[in-house]
């Protein structure tokens, strides 16, 4: 019995310090059977690593359950890919539900039972083992949002939560020399929100987060349709429009798509053909407050870390980077070498997997599930 009881959140009493050194004490023990792993906790996706392994698992951040209740479908089993495919065409009884919104949880209950999904399904061990966790989060979440990742993680099967900086954990990923003198600038466009950092000396100078991201270009091109041709689109179909026909900056060669949904006034369903340059046009509102973002935090940054920048360059990472042209007119705005970071999809949970190879010696240093908010 005592065994499990260290692992337990503490509770009010005499007990609670007799109980953490006995957690410190069979901690080893423990974590020779436990598989500890690094969460990027995305609007989008989750991406789980395991330390030794790499990415173990990509899912969509979508659960299935029915209308009404949090009760997940398929026995808490209707998480991830299973889900999405349900998203826009569930009948009266099922919702498809994205519980991170802006980067942050927007549904708490809905949030622990697809983490609990995901932790059963990487960690595979008996329940009473449980794992250490390294979950990534925006720079600008508040408090009351940090509070509500943490006991998400541990009501959904963790035995420690340790937070990391999403910023940080991407330019690790990414590969830049974020402990040197010198500085590495990250923009990170996500599905919720966008971080942009000057890093340096392992810590982050200057960063700024703003909640317009990929979400927000699909939604533009759905407005786009919308008010240009009556049409009304959904989520996933919006999100192939960009990624297939999508760009910041004129294409080489401009190209055309057929789009289907439905029509406004007979209601009716309908096709029609749209452009490249339609797309652009409508990318431009979210595209323009990225590189604003941009701007503000390269005005803010020290002069010492500007000239090193100069030198240096600008990383995007995120599915936002895959955007056609985007580095092109970042570049153009800002006048820095711009490059999208190898694998930019994967690089918080990359980085992440580095805090988990160097937990004992960083551990410390991160915000955990034991610090006050």
């Amino acid at each position: 019995m005592l065994a499990n009881q260290p692992f337990e959140n503490a509770h009010a009493g005499h007990d609670a310090p007799d109980r953490k050194g006995i957690a410190m004490i069979f901690e080893p023990i423990v974590g020779l059977f436990s598989v500890d792993m690094g969460i990027d906790l995305g609007t989008c996706n989750t991406l789980v690593c395991v330390r030794g392994q790499g990415i173990v698992l990509n899912e969509p951040s979508v659960v299935a359950v029915k209308r009404g209740t949090n009760r997940v479908l398929q026995n808490g089993n209707a998480v991830g890919l299973v889900a999405k495919e349900m998203l826009g065409k569930t009948p009266g009884s099922i919702s498809a539900i994205r519980p991170m919104k802006d980067g942050v949880i927007a549904d708490f209950d809905i949030t622990e039972a697809m983490l609990s999904y995901f932790i059963r399904k990487v960690h595979r061990r008996r329940s009473f083992i449980k794992p250490r966790v390294v979950i990534a989060i925006p720079s600008g979440i508040t408090a009351v949002e940090k509070r509500a990742v943490l006991n998400s993680a541990e009501r959904a099967g963790a035995r420690r939560v340790y937070l990391v900086d999403e910023p940080m954990a991407c330019g690790i990923g990414a590969g830049l020399p974020i402990t040197d003198p010198t500085a590495s600038m990250i923009v990170d466009i996500g599905g919720g929100t966008t971080e942009v950092a000057i890093m340096s000396l392992a810590d982050i100078s200057v960063c700024e987060s703003i909640r317009v991201a990929g979400d927000d270009m699909d939604e533009a091109i759905m407005a786009h349709m919308k008010r240009t041709y009556n049409l009304m689109i959904g989520e996933q179909t919006a999100e192939r429009i960009k990624i297939e026909i999508g760009s910041a900056a004129p294409l080489q060669q401009e190209v055309t798509m057929e789009v289907r949904g439905r029509d406004m006034i007979s209601g009716l369903p309908r096709k029609t053909i749209i452009s490249s340059e339609e797309v652009r046009e409508a990318l431009k509102e979210p595209v323009g407050a990225i590189i604003d973002a941009v701007i503000r935090t390269l005005e803010k940054a020290e002069p010492e870390l500007a000239a090193d920048l100069v030198n240096n360059g600008i990383t995007l990472a995120g599915g936002g980077a895959l955007l056609r042209g985007l580095g092109t007119v970042l570049s153009n705005a800002t006048g820095l070498d711009v490059r999208i970071a190898d694998d930019p999809l994967t690089c918080v949970a990359r980085g992440t997997a580095v805090y988990l190879e160097n937990l004992e010696l960083w551990k410390d240093t991160m915000e955990s599930d034991e610090d006050e908010f």
